[in-house]
């Protein structure tokens, strides 16, 4: 039995990889104070009966760097799209003009730059904890397999290449946060 063991190292890097992108789309929607279509990825509207993301009533835009458009196809939606921007929790007041609804990206003051780091910090915790989930179901496995006939020097090898993966994501959730964090800071 020991010799038939193989840990799936690829489902395990697959799920790790989940946990950055996650963290990644949860980064692009801190405001840093520079305009970005992602910034209004996680903003939902009320359209045709059913919750819609905004790319797809509307064309997003990023005409200059404090300034999103949003092309509203649908002239019907336009009120529930500004509606949904103005209860997304973004701090962002929007502007109409017809269809096209503008939204000017204030300055952030010292205060809420630090707020927002604070965030960001939870964020890459919560990918911290989802891989170390996963490295605790490859620890699982490795002890199940133990218990199965592995043997320990095997059991350690595989331990040891469970344990060096985790390290490699943990230190690219820890780059990714500080590179996200001083962009923030960034006057």
């Amino acid at each position: 039995m020991s010799d038939d063991f193989m840990l799936d190292t690829d489902d395990l890097e697959r799920r790790m990889d989940g946990a950055m992108s996650s963290l990644k789309t949860e980064f692009a929607s801190l405001r840093t104070g520079r305009a970005s279509a992602s910034m209004l990825e996680p903003v939902m509207v009320d359209a045709y009966g059913q919750r819609t993301p905004i790319n797809q009533v509307g064309t997003v835009n990023v005409p200059e760097s404090r300034m999103v458009t949003i092309n509203v196809w649908d002239k019907a939606l336009v009120g529930k799209v500004e509606k949904a921007i103005r209860e997304s929790g973004l701090g962002i007041n929007p502007q109409l003009n017809g269809t096209i609804i503008m939204l000017p990206i204030p300055e952030l003051n010292e205060e809420r730059r630090r707020d927002l780091t604070k965030v960001a910090g939870q964020y890459a915790e919560h990918a911290r904890v989802s891989v170390r989930n996963v490295r605790r179901d490859g620890m699982d496995q490795i002890r199940k397999a133990k218990s199965d006939g592995l043997s320990e020097d095997d059991q350690k090898l595989w331990e040891g290449e469970v344990q060096e993966i985790t390290d490699r994501y943990i230190k690219m959730i820890d780059d990714v946060l500080a590179t996200k964090q001083s962009e923030i800071m960034q006057v």
